[in-house]
């Protein structure tokens, strides 16, 4: 079966035709409602909070979030983002209850820093992963959302993104993404090895009642939890020590890309970095 990312750009798949048709699949009603409450579960908000619905289509999942009750800590406020004006425009017409951007997330995320208490996303972080032409890299897409997303959520907050990956390797492009953006991330796998499978990457900002990049605080006692990275910070706001400018890990990475560039870089050795002691 294709993949519709594979196919065309999500503003241009998703048509008038193809935006009706998608909200008003039965089928697709229901998976989008379970995934949705399986994200909030994640999220494990206690009091009405400020939500991001990244990629939100025609507020399928915003109509879930704004119908919590206070007994399961909503109802929730929410912003929906996406690249589809067709879907927006369907979204419009519901009459639903969030506040409606028309945003490329691979542009990344253009709200005030701090200013949402979360984020969800149900099958939309994978398109960033299809460049529709030669000079549009998957990677660097991903890092501007993920930079943005990490800047946009508060100290302490959380977001969970449901997604398709391709295969292993698109995978690892996203998880790999987000850890360089600082979040510390986790991926839940439901009914593994089946066709009914879904992935979670659960994201965590360091701050707030969260341990500095620690993913194990959301998924504590979760069975099928990877932990892509489990951060360890000093001080609030500090590098670890061997990471350091001018530490031998520091200079390393600085040549990587020189040397990728096909630039001529001094080789390194196991003085590299090394401190050289006072001379008088």
């Amino acid at each position: 079966m294709s993949r519709p990312e594979e196919t065309l750009p999500p503003d241009l798949f998703y048509s008038d035709a193809e935006s009706r048709k998608y909200t008003t699949s039965s089928r697709i009603l229901s998976i989008q409602s379970s995934m949705t409450h399986r994200a909030l579960e994640l999220l494990n908000l206690n009091t009405p909070s400020l939500i991001l619905d990244v990629g939100c289509g025609s507020g399928l999942s915003g109509e879930i979030l704004s119908s919590i009750p206070p007994s399961e800590g909503g109802p929730h406020i929410w912003i929906g983002m996406d690249i589809s004006a067709s879907m927006l425009d369907i979204a419009l017409q519901r009459d639903v209850e969030g506040d409606l951007l028309l945003a490329d997330i691979g542009q990344g995320v253009p709200l005030r820093p701090g200013s949402i208490d979360a984020a969800i996303s149900i099958s939309a972080i994978q398109w960033l992963c299809s460049a529709d032409s030669s000079d549009v890299s998957p990677v660097g897409r991903l890092g501007r959302f993920f930079g943005g997303l990490y800047a946009a959520l508060r100290r302490g907050g959380r977001a969970v993104c449901q997604f398709y990956p391709k295969n292993d390797e698109q995978r690892s492009m996203i998880c790999n993404a987000a850890i360089k953006a600082g979040f510390g991330a986790g991926v839940l796998e439901d009914e593994p090895g089946t066709k009914n499978a879904k992935l979670y990457l659960v994201l965590t900002v360091s701050g707030g009642d969260v341990p500095k990049g620690d993913i194990t605080g959301v998924v504590n006692g979760m069975e099928g939890v990877d932990i892509m990275d489990q951060r360890r910070g000093g001080k609030a706001g500090g590098r670890a020590a061997d990471d350091r400018k001018g530490s031998k890990r520091w200079i390393l990475k600085k040549k990587e890309p020189m040397e990728r560039k096909g630039k001529v870089v001094k080789a390194s050795s196991k003085y590299t970095g090394r401190k050289r002691r006072i001379a008088f």
